[in-house]
């Protein structure tokens, strides 16, 4: 798989930008929770008031807070307050705000930072605990009488002049009293605690308290929701991101692939099977394409959404942790087990969609031999033997793999309930706030879903790795013909020469030579043709001259150069090549024919046509040359597709013909009218010719007889028919003497 992330260079930009995107998504994400929590902690169960610092506070309040703190705090306290009374400049902007200052004078807070803010958040917070516990024990009282630090006094007496007037030693003796049971308290809960003194003060100064917590509601209501709605859009940016990388990637791939295959020699396409090649260009970029998708979306997402889960969650109790370490655990155990059993079968499942492919192949393209034969029942069995393999192997993988989500949503769900569980007696303890449980709760959920996402990954980059090392295989593949660095070229008066000298050629893995030191000359304005036995190497020795094989030993040269000291394009440039198969591309005739020369006109198209006696079928087509043609031509017979090659290669008019056995399924008649009309054209070009029929090369100014490799004759029919036993029986075995003379 990392062999391939070369190929994303040209994507780099948005590849980047998309983590960002997931960066700022995953932020957001992570946010919620605490925003639910700030709702439920101080929206709901603090009234909208978030700390317990007061904007304002009657004096007489104040005077009994500050009682009851020692002189820092209690200095630190009155530094940030503003005393406002009737002869303040802003008496009337605070007497709006505040209908209480008609009464008595107010301390306002002044403007300060939200450091500040915090310091003094559990100064005052443990000072209206304390007057709130002392409040609480006078109303409290029994029988007209008190119980207050360990003495018994009347129920009508002010303890906080009592505190006042009693000795500073003896007050801090209170006061550390009071403290000690309040130290017990986290900064949060005492935070929570007093802000239920808060609330009382602010309607004692005749605020709307109702309107302070629905306006802090709705505020932090509606930054959930543009943090919802920024989190939304970085999803569908990242996911239009992902989506253009992915595709683009396969994009490359396939023209990359494409390309390479061919650059292939045949040498190269007998290493991979022509279903496997398909695999590898469709399937298999296409399960690499969906990796990445899933990978760039989830593979940085997930990782963030983890880690940061995990600290968030800490940040509202530590205390909790080991819920989140045990469920870590439990789901890396379930993850490694179900992938020990999955992983091995991916590579499987691709050789197994070849296998299926090849069957598929070889079904259709040799339907009437299956049905000449009756083989179809056995057919039939050997695609579904191929069809159940894939099917089972894909069930058990998908079976194992359908055991991942019910595991993870029971473990999500039994690890809610112990949140819930350990939480609600944390609560109990006062120890741990509402909001945070559920804060907690959630981000227990989106560590989950975070190794959830990992486990997809997992799920597709195996496979994806199989299908990245066949890719790779494919481009990995070093041709074995290439141009050379410095290549000569043709001259414009290219003659055609064609020169064999001591030649020899081994197929790759052969142990022994199929061609040996052959050598002969090809000269322009005749025919050379080549005869013998099948297996000879008629068809090796010809694709030796285009390069489609390159010689092992020896020296194949055009007018003088050897063939591997050109371009591959300018050699294939000066030669007309009929294959021994015919082959077309879907389309019309016309464009099958201007295949060689996009450039022809019509004159060359109709004369090509006529030389190779295509018009007689073409002139009775309503749409003539229009008429289409289907996939490999299979809508025109044998021997209408052999001549409608040969009229595309005369359409070229090159300096050389090859042509291999490209009149085998044409009539004598034709075969005759064809090789007259072919005469004429190609006077100034060297023909040469594969044929397995004497009559059609009878005629040929040079015969080359061909046995087991070696050149066994050479010379004209009426030397060989003397002095040449092979090519004498080949000859005797499909003519008579008579006809032979």
């Amino acid at each position: 798989m990392f062999k391939l992330t070369k190929h994303l260079k040209p994507f780099t930009v948005m590849i980047i930008s998309a983590i960002a995107l997931l960066f700022v998504q995953a932020m957001c994400d992570l946010s919620l929770p605490d925003y639910m929590s700030d709702i439920v902690n101080k929206g709901i169960q603090q009234g909208g008031i978030v700390n317990a610092v007061p904007d304002a506070i009657r004096k007489s309040e104040m005077d009994k807070l500050t009682l009851l703190m020692n002189e820092n705090d209690k200095n630190e306290v009155e530094k940030n307050y503003t005393l406002i009374d009737k002869s303040s400049k802003d008496y009337d902007k605070y007497l709006k705000k505040y209908p209480r200052l008609e009464k008595e004078p107010i301390y306002v807070l002044k403007n300060i930072e939200e450091t500040e803010i915090d310091k003094l958040d559990p100064i005052i917070g443990k000072a209206f605990i304390a007057v709130s516990s002392i409040e609480q024990v006078k109303a409290q009282a029994k029988g007209g009488e008190i119980s207050f630090n360990g003495m018994k006094i009347p129920a009508n007496t002010d303890l906080f002049a009592m505190i006042a007037n009693t000795p500073q030693q003896q007050r801090s003796q209170i006061i550390k009293s009071i403290n000690d049971k309040i130290t017990k308290m986290d900064d949060n809960m005492i935070s929570q605690t007093a802000v239920g003194s808060v609330k009382s003060e602010y309607k004692a100064l005749g605020m709307n308290t109702d309107k302070i917590q629905s306006n802090y509601i709705f505020k932090t209501g509606g930054i959930m929701i543009l943090v919802s709605l920024l989190s939304a859009a970085s999803t569908v940016t990242v996911g239009l991101l992902a989506s253009k990388t992915a595709a683009g990637l396969a994009t490359n791939l396939r023209k990359g692939v494409f390309t390479k295959v061919e650059s292939f020699s045949n040498a190269e396409f007998d290493k991979f099977s022509t279903a496997s090649l398909i695999t590898r260009t469709t399937n298999d970029i296409t399960q690499i394409q969906t990796v990445i998708v899933i990978m760039i979306r989830l593979v940085f997402y997930a990782p963030i959404m983890g880690v940061g889960g995990i600290i968030r969650a800490l940040s509202k109790s530590t205390s909790m942790s080991w819920i989140i370490a045990l469920a870590v655990t439990v789901l890396l155990g379930l993850m490694l087990v179900i992938f020990s059993v999955a992983m091995p079968k991916f590579k499987i499942i691709q050789k197994l969609v070849d296998k299926l492919n090849l069957v598929t192949r070889e079904n259709l393209s040799g339907m009437m031999v299956i049905r000449a034969f009756n083989t179809q029942k056995f057919e039939e069995e050997r695609f579904d033997n191929a069809n159940q393999d894939l099917t089972r192997t894909n069930l058990f993988v998908n079976r194992v793999m359908t055991l991942l989500m019910p595991a993870m949503m029971f473990i999500m769900n039994g690890v809610t309930l112990l949140v819930v569980w350990v939480g609600a007696h944390q609560i109990e303890n006062a120890s741990m706030q509402v909001g945070d449980m559920m804060a907690f709760m959630q981000y227990v959920i989106q560590i989950i879903f975070a190794f959830l996402m990992l486990s997809m990954i997992f799920i597709l980059l195996p496979r994806a790795s199989v299908s990245a090392q066949r890719i790779t295989e494919v481009l990995d593949v070093k041709p074995t013909i290439i141009d050379p660095k410095d290549p000569e070229h043709f001259d414009k008066e290219t003659k055609g020469v064609v020169k064999f000298e001591n030649v020899s050629f081994r197929y790759p893995g052969a142990d022994e030579d199929m061609l040996k030191n052959v050598s002969f000359e090809a000269l322009p304005g005749q025919t050379t043709a080549f005869i013998g036995s099948t297996g000879s190497g008629k068809t090796t020795l010809i694709n030796l001259i285009p390069r489609f094989y390159d010689a092992t030993s020896g020296k194949v040269s055009i007018d003088g150069i050897n063939v591997k000291d050109v371009s591959q394009h300018d050699l294939r440039d000066i030669i007309g090549y009929v294959p021994q198969k015919g082959f077309l591309f879907s389309g019309t005739i016309e464009s099958n024919l201007k295949y060689a020369d996009e450039n022809a006109t019509d004159n060359d198209i109709e004369k090509a046509a006529e030389i190779a006696q295509a018009m007689e079928f073409i002139s009775q087509k309503p749409e003539k040359f229009e008429t289409e043609i289907s996939q490999g031509g299979s809508n025109v017979s044998g021997g209408q597709k052999q001549r409608l090659s040969i009229a595309r290669a005369l359409v070229k008019k090159p300096k050389i013909y090859i042509f291999d056995d490209s009149f085998s399924a044409l009539d004598f008649k034709t075969d005759s009218a064809l090789r007259k009309a072919l005469k004429e054209q190609t006077s100034s070009s060297t023909v040469l010719i594969v044929a397995q029929r004497i009559s059609t090369i009878m005629n040929a100014e040079q015969i080359i007889v061909l046995d087991e490799g070696k050149i066994v004759g050479i010379g004209k029919h009426d030397e060989l028919m003397k002095n040449c036993q092979t090519y004498q029986e080949i000859a005797l075995s499909q003519l008579s003497k008579e006809e032979l003379a």
